[in-house]
C-alpha cells in the first residue's frame, strides 16, 4: 500500500466517533486498494468534514450535498448497507 492510502487508511480508522471510526475503516480497508487517484481525491476531501455530517449522509439521514455526491460517496453508502 503506497503511503497516501496508509494515510487514508489511517485518518478513516481516527475519525473521532466510533461509527465512523468502524464504517470508514473498514470501506478504506476494503475499498482503497481499488480507488483511483480522482476518487482518492474525493474521499481525501469527505474526510475533512465533520464527522457528524459524514455519518448523516451515509445512513440517509440527511441528503448528501452536492459537493460529495459523486461515485465514493455512493460505494460508501452502498458498503454501509452490507453491514
Amino acid at each position: 500500500m503506497d503511503v497516501r492510502r496508509k494515510k487514508l487508511l489511517f485518518q478513516s480508522e481516527h475519525c473521532g466517533i466510533r461509527e465512523n471510526d468502524f464504517l470508514l475503516g473498514r470501506f478504506a480497508e476494503r475499498r482503497l486498494s481499488s480507488l483511483s487517484d480522482e476518487q482518492l481525491d474525493r474521499y481525501e476531501l469527505l474526510l475533512k468534514e465533520s464527522d457528524n455530517d459524514i455519518y448523516n449522509w451515509v445512513t440517509g439521514r440527511v441528503p448528501v450535498p452536492e459537493r460529495h455526491d459523486h461515485d465514493v460517496m455512493a460505494a460508501l453508502i452502498s458498503f454501509a448497507k452490507e453491514f
